[in-house]
């Protein structure tokens, strides 16, 4: 067993993920899902159209899926801004904040742990 503290963390956090997410998301989905909220969290909202485009996580097939599969498990909304409603953005929805904010206190907990 190690004491390192980002070892510590990706187990707690893989195991908050499996009670959490369970077999709702695979892997691309939930990295889907954080590039998502980080581009969100930066102001940033990714359109369909550049998600789409994304090949180094999957095809635009694959992107299309992941998209179809987050919005209808409630992991994300499309919305439009302004009176546009051709473009449609990408969005983490209340249940994707609660996701990252528990593994946000998790890290917390993590780091108090590992201080010396």
């Amino acid at each position: 067993m190690t004491d390192n503290p980002y070892i510590q963390f990706l187990k707690l956090s893989q195991a908050l993920t499996d009670k959490e997410i369970g077999q709702e998301l695979d892997t691309t989905a939930i990295k889907f899902l954080e590039l998502i909220t980080i581009s969100h969290a930066k102001d940033k909202q990714l359109t369909v159209s550049e998600a789409m485009a994304l090949s180094y996580i999957g095809s635009p097939a694959t992107m299309h899926r992941k998209i179809d599969l987050l919005r209808k498990q409630g992991w994300i909304d499309l919305v439009h801004k302004g009176e546009d409603r051709r473009t449609k953005y990408l969005a983490p929805t209340a249940k994707a904040h609660k996701y990252f904010d528990s593994l946000s206190k998790l890290m917390a907990k993590t780091w108090v742990k590992a201080k010396p």
